[in-house]
């Protein structure tokens, strides 16, 4: 029996193949989805714009302790900042990104600034931008790894140590995820599944996985990007996550 939430997803991009492509990960994962898994929900809403409370019902809708509007805003902007790391936008993803609000808050002009850049914006150009600074030939401008930032090696002791914590939680690794779980988009959309309710964690638990893997390096990271050469698009999505990981700081140290 097909899903409601997954069919409306598949129908909303035209297909299974570009929802794959979507939040990048490989067509038969998709194909054998009987619902949108849990820890894809955040991921799947900014990929295709249908609410979570159509794609995961039993999740989302009439359910104690859903997130108040404060926390479904940080849940939103780690899956967009997921969606952005994990592969260039296409042209209708620009678009939604064009539309995105903004206030005169430093969060709010930085998210004005995304908006500008995506209007009108070439897909294509931007995914060569996104090639030339992530992947590259041999390796792109930027490496998006803790292992990477904090070691200067790959897939080194900070991401055992990060396993170990999200084991706990219960969260495993997606087997058809190619990339390890240190990586910023991986992280932020991992973020996102414990404030939004996907993930049984609490807010000491939010606390932990930031601040043992995403503060000591991810800051940096986005402030890499906001210089970076290839940056052109991508030193405005670096400006938002710089923001928005100061703002969580801020906030983790005042409920320490």
């Amino acid at each position: 029996m097909s899903d409601p939430g997954l069919d409306e997803a598949i129908r909303a991009v035209g297909g299974i193949t570009e929802l794959a492509r979507r939040i990048g990960i490989s067509q038969p994962s998709v194909s054998n989805w009987s619902r949108v898994p849990a820890g894809r929900v955040l991921s799947v809403e900014a990929a295709t714009g249908v609410a979570r409370a159509i794609l995961r019902p039993d999740l989302y809708e009439e359910r104690p302790g859903l997130p108040d509007e404060v926390d479904a805003a940080r849940a939103q902007e780690y899956a967009l900042l997921a969606v952005l790391l994990a592969r260039a936008p296409d042209a209708e993803f620009l678009t939604r990104i064009a539309k995105l609000r903004c206030d005169a808050t430093p969060l709010g002009v930085a998210h004005g600034a995304l908006a500008e850049a995506a209007k009108g914006a070439s897909a294509e150009k931007i995914a060569r931008e996104f090639f030339d600074l992530f992947i590259g030939v041999g390796r792109g401008e930027l490496s998006g790894y803790g292992s990477y930032y904090l070691t200067g090696f790959l897939n080194g002791r900070p991401l055992a140590r990060l396993r170990e914590d999200l084991h706990a939680l219960g969260i495993e690794r997606v087997e058809a995820q190619s990339e390890p779980e240190d990586h910023a988009a991986i992280l932020c959309e991992i973020m996102a599944g414990l404030i939004g309710g996907q993930f049984p964690a609490t807010v000491e638990g939010q606390q932990q996985i930031f601040e043992k893997h995403l503060a000591p390096w991810i800051g940096r990271f986005f402030a890499d990007m906001m210089v970076a050469d290839a940056a052109d698009f991508y030193r405005h999505v670096g400006a938002i996550g710089r923001l928005f990981i100061e703002i969580e700081t801020q906030a983790f140290a005042l409920t320490g």
